[in-house]
């Protein structure tokens, strides 16, 4: 990809309302945009962030036998009040009304509808157990949102669903989950914990959430060295206390800062038995449908990984979800037909090697390029000028160092493949 065809839009000076380092940076890199309050649009730098999470996400959930869907952000009350959350789940909820004057809202989870899906084509155990998962935008009416996408009222979110014909099933595939999430947070190459968890508004007798470990992260952890632990709710209702130093020593197991990006529940029969979601069992009983649910807040990783990964330049991306593999960085090619031409033929042969390379070829000073591409964050970073092109080499820098060597091509390829 080149510059000229792939719009960067970066910014010099920090936005006045951006609070926390990834805020600040995801809008100075040009990966974001803000709407309204707590609403962003997604810039082809982000958007490419973020399809490297979802595919990341896609490939351990078909692993485990995990079929992908899509249902309808638009959802209609009726299935609300099955479940008794019409009420029970407060302003967040958005609420509104078609022009026939019947009540929807726009989903900020989609147990209901799930659980109506599955429970008008399933009717006997020999169906089950059934794994189903989506990734789309969900809405959730914040007080107050801040924090950039962190805290956002839209926001795109992996949930999926299990459905069993007993606890038994249910149980195992939780530990299925549970294991392909710490495969997905491995492979995001990210610092992490799970930790035992409060259910919330979404329900079910165990919960645990995914933390990426963050010193400006809003969630307390209370951590053995192993990184296992819980969220200091659990403790507090566990010890008998709310003072964070006593509930420290009482628990002898490290206070950390979390960033929440995953959380998976044992819902039980919270949904199926309120809206009737029944199968009939090998022995012809009729049993309510046991349910797990598993989210995955997929635009609050990008976040969660810039607030782990930066320094005073920039953005520090993993490899396994930056934006590009490198970016080949143009002297005056626009002044130097033999420059451009030289710039031309690395980039081809990178593009041959099926290396993600974006190709800066504007008109603009090398140290504007430098700049832009270490607040980006792009790994491996290759200058090709004047003497460059003369001499068949390039000058190479990794994102997280400071040095720069002359290599040929055929080095250069080897030292980013590797």
């Amino acid at each position: 990809m080149r510059v000229s065809h792939f719009p960067i839009f970066t910014l010099k000076d920090t936005p006045a309302d951006a609070e926390v380092i990834s805020h600040k940076l995801m809008i100075r890199s040009g990966m974001i945009r803000k709407l309204s309050s707590g609403q962003y649009s997604w810039l082809p730098l982000g958007l490419r962030v973020i399809k490297k999470i979802e595919d990341i996400i896609r490939i351990e959930l078909e692993k485990i036998g995990c079929s992908e869907i899509l249902m309808p952000s638009v959802q209609p009350s009726e299935l609300w009040q099955e479940s008794g959350r019409w009420d029970q789940y407060g302003p967040e909820l958005l609420r509104f009304t078609d022009r026939h004057q019947r009540d929807f809202c726009l989903g900020p989870t989609f147990e209901e509808v799930i659980t109506d899906l599955i429970r008008k084509d399933v009717s006997s155990y020999k169906q089950l157990p059934i794994n189903l998962f989506q990734i789309s935008t969900k809405f959730r009416d914040e007080i107050r949102p801040r924090f950039g996408v962190m805290r956002a009222r839209e926001f795109i979110m992996k949930d999926a669903y299990s459905f069993h014909a007993n606890q038994q099933s249910l149980d195992e595939a939780y530990e299925v989950y549970k294991t392909a999430y710490n495969n997905i947070f491995k492979n995001l190459m990210l610092d992490f914990t799970v930790v035992d968890a409060d259910s919330g508004n979404i329900g079910g007798n165990e919960s645990n959430e995914f933390h990426v470990i963050a010193d400006t992260g809003e969630d307390d952890l209370l951590l053995d060295d192993q990184l296992k632990g819980m969220n200091i709710e659990i403790a507090k209702v566990k010890y008998g206390e709310d003072d964070l130093e006593a509930l420290i020593k009482k628990t002898n197991l490290t206070h950390k800062k979390g960033i929440e990006v995953g959380h998976i529940f044992k819902l039980g029969q919270k949904y199926s038995e309120t809206m009737k979601a029944k199968v009939t069992t090998k022995d012809s009983k009729t049993v309510d449908m046991f349910m797990g649910c598993y989210g995955i807040g997929v635009t609050r990783i990008v976040a969660a990984a810039i607030e782990q990964l930066h320094d005073d330049k920039g953005i520090k991306w993993p490899a396994s979800i930056t934006p590009f593999n490198t970016v080949i960085i143009e002297i005056d090619g626009h002044k130097n037909s033999d420059v451009r031409a030289y710039c031309e033929s690395v980039y081809e042969s990178f593009i041959e090697k099926d290396i993600e390379t974006i190709y800066d070829d504007r008109d603009a000073n090398l140290g504007k390029k430098i700049k832009d591409w270490e607040l980006i964050g792009i790994p491996n970073i290759v200058i090709i000028g004047k003497n460059e092109s003369n001499n068949n080499t390039v000058i190479f820098k990794k994102r997280s160092s400071e040095s720069k060597s002359e290599m040929d091509i055929n080095n250069l390829l080897d030292e980013i493949i590797s």
